[in-house]
């Protein structure tokens, strides 16, 4: 599907053209959306618009990653956006030439569909041109990053309240597909940060560094972000550390406590032993009371060593 938006000299935003109108009047720019295209309007990018074979080439590639290049008539840059449910990345492939910027992309984006109602209830038509639908684009993309990275702050923080009471095996779990969305965003977010930076500090784009305070702005928005998911796997990795020194202090805890009860069943153990032998001559089971005395000494010893534990706060 193609869409066409343009704005014509008397600043009226016009929409639903075909590209054979775009001949027919005096456009101030032109903005065309290749959303899931077929092969006919995909071979349109050579046979109409002219555009370099490796950028078209390119658009083909799935996933490429963020990158300018400039080509003789124009530049050719390669973003990507996220998909909320699974974060997983939508490219999006953008040509920019004189009056005119080309969008591809092979799957819906909400991105566009917001930059195109915000350039239709625009007022300021003075404003519009090609390079001001780039920097709302690139706004729009990166602005949908910040909603993602604070579900998963929340998450984070869920998991170390624990309001739910989950076992640590559960919350370990939870905890490690935290910080595998967290490097998925990282994966999208540095490199588009890394292309921001280039495009500010390029010489070939004269009409960026006009406008450079609004894409500083999309630069700045991307450290933010960047810092977050740092700041959030660093806090990852401190709850994780703090889960398993829990984990092991409870193991500690619980081998300790099975061994002071080994400890005091030993010399139970040991005078059962004895008498449990079965020679013939042996004093005490001639005893009247020798029963009652062997019961008295065990508990004197079990009680004895279980008061002397305690004491020293084995069982606290």
């Amino acid at each position: 599907m193609i869409r066409i938006m343009a704005q014509i000299d008397d600043d009226n935003i016009v929409q639903n053209l075909e590209l054979k109108d775009l001949e027919k009047k005096n456009f101030s720019w032109v903005w065309i959306d290749f959303e899931a295209p077929s092969q006919d309007e995909i071979d349109l990018l050579q046979s109409h618009f002219h555009f370099h074979p490796l950028a078209v080439e390119d658009c083909m590639h799935d996933l490429q990653r963020p990158k300018m290049d400039y080509y003789d008539n124009h530049s050719f840059f390669v973003i990507h956006a996220v998909d909320k449910n699974d974060l997983s990345k939508k490219e999006i492939d953008i040509f920019l030439d004189d009056k005119q910027i080309v969008t591809f992309h092979k799957h819906a984006s909400g991105s566009i569909d917001a930059t195109f109602r915000l350039v239709e209830r625009m007022h300021e038509k003075e404003l519009l041109d090609e390079y001001f639908v780039f920097h709302q684009l690139l706004d729009n993309v990166v602005d949908k990053y910040f909603p993602i990275v604070y579900d998963i702050e929340d998450h984070i923080n869920e998991i170390e309240d624990n309001t739910r009471r989950l076992s640590m095996e559960q919350l370990l779990e939870q905890l490690f597909d935290r910080r595998s969305e967290l490097l998925k965003m990282r994966q999208t977010v540095h490199p588009m940060r890394d292309l921001l930076y280039r495009m500010l500090n390029t010489h070939q784009l004269e009409r960026v560094h006009d406008r450079r305070e609004y894409f500083v702005d999309i630069h700045d928005h991307l450290i933010k972000v960047a810092d977050m998911i740092a700041s959030n796997r660093e806090m990852t990795q401190d709850i994780r550390d703090s889960y398993l020194s829990l984990n092991s202090h409870q193991t500690n805890r619980t081998m300790q406590i099975l061994t002071v009860i080994s400890v005091i069943f030993m010399p139970l153990t040991f005078i059962v032993g004895i008498y449990g032998m079965n020679f013939v001559y042996m004093p005490e089971l001639d005893n009247k009371y020798g029963y009652f005395i062997v019961w008295f000494v065990m508990l004197v010893i079990g009680g004895a060593m279980f008061y002397w534990f305690k004491k020293k706060g084995w069982f606290d």
